[in-house]
């Protein structure tokens, strides 16, 4: 039957972002509406970080088994059931999930509909047989795998992220299309299970991060014997009967074909907005995203758009940061603003590659002056006890120590990034990290080290000799 529904806040999309915003909303005393035509929790919970993160744990305990030796551990090569591996995957989700459920959102005075929705005015939404007057609408919408435009992909039956967790068992060849962080994380970890893997990429592994770190990670993928075709464009797809066919054209003109069991599309995301009729809500868009001002608001003040349906910053961490602002915004009328200069960003690989802020390249574009801070974790005693040396923690600072950005590639970097988050968050220099206190042993001390190089020229310079054996004439 036909329904009508007033309230404070609508939200479209019970992703990451929507169920922040929706919580938030209910538990403040506003009458809030939660629209979602699929899987509650969204790309995040069903097919993103979740499930990809339970696969990477999986295939990181299959490489410290083979790497124990260099420990005086002993194994023989890891007994791998891939059914069993995706399993862990789907139980660390169902775990997750009651999180994230109807249910739970009901109970917390959330009206949850499980229907698609569409605008049917500027402050109407139509979802199913419901129509919904809300004073604010938020669309958290989220984003679906970019398809590119290859001759043949669509006689296909390829794998995206959406589908490559249901495997129930393993590919003989798995090719991946995309060297972004999702291509690069999936090749490492199915290589580490016992698969065949070639990642194929337009241009280079790796392309936002810093050239120097990311070029570190792509070296452990070459070393876990996954094959990397860089600078490479797909040129032909074909279904056959030996398998999935792969047209190459390399950047020096060579052409190669290869063979496959297995295709994994990786190349970006689109936002989730064709279903939501925008223009009834007088929303404008474009192919990147809902068109939004810093208070993330659309061209109808009403309406808000966060995290992938924005196209700002793909990470579930960006949406759930919308959110907030959001909700300064739409419930208590604050002009709250989104920066998004300082939004972090890890690629979950090993060694995990961390970073805020700008790179190398960016930083010398925009600056006339800049210093490097390194210090790798070869110089690291905690590092060298685990016999995990490898990586650094690298700094671009300006003349007057403030913090450009920063970058950890290296066991845990997810982890050690976040001071450097605080710091340039609060404004604090780079001097705040040097006088970091930090327990030791500890990787973290690598960060307090490549701060204190900033110092270094100075603190043992020749007047600083001077002035020392001056004051030592006195008492």
């Amino acid at each position: 039957m036909a329904e009508r529904i007033d309230c404070d806040i609508a939200v479209i999309g019970g992703g990451s972002g929507g169920l922040s915003v929706a919580a938030g909303a209910a538990l403040m005393g506003a009458s809030t509406v939660l629209i979602e035509r699929g899987r509650m929790g969204g790309d995040c919970l069903n097919y993103g970080c979740v499930p990809s993160k339970a696969l990477i744990a999986a295939a990181r305990h299959a490489a410290h088994w083979r790497q124990s030796a260099k420990l005086g551990i002993r194994y023989d090569e890891p007994d791998i059931d891939f059914p069993a591996v995706m399993r862990h995957v789907k139980d660390t989700i169902a775990t997750i999930a009651p999180h994230d459920s109807a249910e739970r959102f009901a109970a917390l005075g959330v009206r949850v509909l499980q229907a698609e929705a569409r605008f049917a005015g500027p402050d109407l939404l139509q979802a199913g047989a419901t129509t919904i007057r809300a004073r604010r609408i938020v669309i958290a919408t989220g984003s679906t795998p970019a398809i590119p435009p290859i001759p043949g992909l669509d006689t296909i039956p390829f794998l995206t992220n959406e589908t490559v967790f249901d495997l129930t068992e393993p590919p003989i060849h798995l090719m991946i299309l995309g060297g972004g962080p999702i291509g690069v994380e999936l090749a490492q970890a199915f290589r580490r299970i016992g698969v065949r893997v070639t990642l194929i990429e337009r241009l280079t592994c790796l392309a936002r991060e810093d050239a120097e770190l990311g070029s570190l990670l792509i070296d452990t993928l070459r070393e876990d014997g996954v094959v990397l075709h860089e600078r490479t464009e797909v040129t032909q797809a074909e279904n056959t009967v030996s398998g999935i066919v792969l047209t190459l054209r390399h950047a020096d003109g060579g052409i190669d074909r290869i063979a496959g069991s297995h295709l994994l599309v990786a190349t970006g995301r689109n936002p989730n907005l064709e279903s939501l009729d925008l223009a009834r809500g007088g929303v404008a868009a474009d192919t990147r995203g809902v068109t939004v001002d810093r208070r993330l608001r659309s061209t109808n003040k009403r309406v808000f758009a966060i995290g992938d349906a924005t196209g700002l910053s793909p990470f579930t961490h960006t949406a759930s940061y919308h959110a907030g602002v959001v909700l300064k915004n739409a419930l208590f009328r604050l002009p709250a603003t989104a920066d998004h200069s300082l939004i972090p960003r890890v690629t979950y690989g090993d060694p995990e590659l961390a970073a805020v802020g700008l790179n190398e390249t960016e930083a010398r574009a925009r600056h006339n002056r800049i210093t490097i801070l390194r210090w790798p974790f070869a110089e690291n005693d905690r590092a060298r006890a685990e016999g995990r040396t490898d990586g650094l923690v690298k700094a671009i600072v300006s003349p007057r120590g403030r913090i450009l950005g920063a970058a950890i590639v290296g066991a845990e970097a997810g982890e050690l990034i976040q001071p450097w988050i605080l710091a340039m968050q609060k404004r604090l220099g780079i001097g705040a990290m040097q006088g970091l206190l930090v327990p030791y042993p500890n990787r973290g001390e690598a960060a307090k080290r490549a701060a204190a190089d900033f110092y270094r020229p100075k603190l043992f310079s020749p007047l600083t000799r001077r002035i020392v054996q001056f004051l030592a004439r006195f008492d």
